[in-house]
């Protein structure tokens, strides 16, 4: 894999397995750094590639894309910022988006369909601003 410009594989890492950053995707990283690169400043991952043990104890779905290294959860605490994150998230190329209340998730595995979901901590008026992928298409060109 080409080193990524602006992020360390150890981002990626579960915390339970140093080093495990390295099990993701090339196409994730190369993605995620053309954002961090759009941007113009860093994106804090909070979940990065995951072990089965890791998974299970943070309650991850059986089939996650984080044990594949398609995954990640990125920092967004603020309406503000979700919204900058999803428009250069869905720019990039990102069709899977899982809104929370101080994140996103986001993955690009080519098993599954494009999707939007929430997660049961997510904040109404953060779902009903970006609860379906029409919704963040329109922030991508809005922005």
């Amino acid at each position: 894999m080409k080193p990524p410009r602006y992020f360390s594989m150890s981002e990626f890492d579960d915390r339970t397995a140093p080093g495990s950053g390295e099990n993701m995707q090339c196409s994730t990283v190369g993605m995620l750094d053309e954002v961090r690169h759009r941007l113009g400043r860093p994106i804090k991952i909070t979940s990065g590639f995951r072990t089965p043990e890791r998974n299970r104890a943070v309650g991850g779905a059986q089939s996650s894309s984080h044990l594949t290294g398609y995954a990640v959860d990125i920092a967004a605490p603020t309406f503000a910022e979700k919204k900058e994150l999803l428009a250069e998230l869905y720019d990039i190329g990102f069709r899977r988006f899982g809104i929370m209340a101080t994140a996103i998730h986001v993955d690009n595995d080519p098993t599954k369909p494009p999707a939007v979901w929430r997660y049961d901590n997510t904040d109404p008026k953060d779902w009903a601003h970006f609860g379906d992928l029409e919704k963040i298409a329109l922030i991508s060109v809005l922005l």
